[in-house]
């Protein structure tokens, strides 16, 4: 009888399981059924039924038993168009951004490379980096208003030579912009590829699109999920055309399927729509900021994305995402993500009721009302 029969599962997983892979937790995604969900950075505003009703036809002439178009060439070009892609750049599309991130980390530096990103910023940086042996290098932002430490950064670029380098614009968890001036001098001093990841550019109203003729190691990832399509998952990436056929080798084939191709070029037609919801939300999202900013016992940071940083009292974070829960409302608890972001929740800016029954919901757990 082998070793290997003798073995329990547990044995097997661990010798044929990455220690890599092992050592990570998966993605939490929590239930929201029954509740008001303001904890995934949706965009909360449905198609109107006219809308809805035109383009349930247009899938009609779909056809299911066919593969997709390869290269989602009908999608690119409504793409180039809503988002004003330099000509000089081509696109590459994922299924989310996050398949994007994946293939930007196998094709670029190689196994034992370094990836570096800002801490806090998105967690699946981390979390592909080390899943596929990278090392995963980050320096924390400013306390106080989570700008970048550009010589701390600058310096980690000198020591650890990352062949990527991921700079959310804004970035998420913390909502805020960062300087132009110190991104422009990331690029300037990094050894690999830097990645502006775009994710809320509708909301920022401010883009890193133009520099890509004139920045070689520049590319600029962007998705549609905050535009409001967050169900089609389709990312962007943009960048010079020899980067891209390169990451294009890994790209799976079919990778986007023929509802989300046909689904995401007809939305795009009527892209005036979720320009005006967006707009709706940046008003919401600061009238919410200023309601907030004048309660007492909490922290609120301004922001240039579709959701609000919150720091509650000391040892209460975590408590009063669960309580929130319990009254209806889902925020997300970011305690223990980042040693930055003790005690802080994050709550996505919702329809004007949603954002109205957080305020009462939170306004009842904490006793906090406005200063002055």
């Amino acid at each position: 009888m082998s070793a290997a029969k003798d073995e329990s599962l547990d044995e097997r997983i661990a010798r044929l399981i990455a220690p890599e892979v092992r050592a990570l937790s998966a993605y939490a995604v929590a239930d929201a059924r029954g509740l008001i969900k303001l904890d995934a950075m949706e965009n909360p505003y449905p198609w109107p039924p006219e809308l809805k009703d035109e383009w349930l036809e247009r899938l009609r002439g779909v056809s299911i038993n066919r593969y997709p178009d390869p290269k989602s060439s009908e999608l690119k070009a409504r793409l180039r168009e809503v988002m004003s892609v330099p000509p000089s750049a081509q696109l590459l599309l994922g299924n989310g951004s996050d398949e994007l991130i994946q293939l930007l980390i196998l094709a670029i530096g190689g196994a034992g490379s370094a990836v570096f990103a800002p801490d806090p910023s998105f967690a699946m940086y981390a979390l592909v980096a080390r899943a596929t042996g990278r090392r995963f290098v980050s320096v924390p932002l400013c306390e106080t208003d989570f700008s970048l430490r550009l010589e701390t950064v600058l310096e980690a670029l000198r020591e650890h030579q990352p062949a990527l380098t991921f700079i959310a614009y804004p970035n998420n968890p913390t909502g805020n912009l960062f300087a132009s001036d110190h991104l422009d001098a990331i690029l300037d001093a990094s050894p690999g590829v830097v990645v502006i990841d775009e994710a809320y550019a509708p909301f920022a109203q401010a883009s890193y699109f133009p520099q890509l003729g004139v920045r070689p190691n520049l590319l600029v990832l962007r998705t549609v999920s905050k535009l409001g399509l967050a169900g089609l998952r389709l990312g962007v990436l943009a960048g010079a055309p020899a980067w891209l056929a390169e990451l294009d080798k890994l790209r799976l084939p079919y990778n986007l399927n023929v509802l989300t191709q046909a689904t995401a070029e007809f939305a795009l037609s009527h892209y005036a729509l979720f320009q005006e919801q967006t707009q709706r939300i940046i008003r919401d999202r600061d009238a919410l900021y200023e309601r907030l900013a004048a309660m007492d016992g909490i922290q609120v940071w301004p922001s240039k994305a579709n959701f609000l940083l919150l720091r509650m009292a000391p040892g209460s974070g975590t408590a009063t995402v669960a309580a929130l829960r319990e009254r209806g409302v889902l925020v997300k608890d970011l305690h223990g993500a980042s040693p930055l972001l003790r005690d802080c929740i994050r709550v996505t800016v919702g329809r004007a009721e949603e954002n109205a029954a957080f305020l009462k919901a939170l306004e009842a757990l904490t006793g906090a009302g406005a200063s002055g």
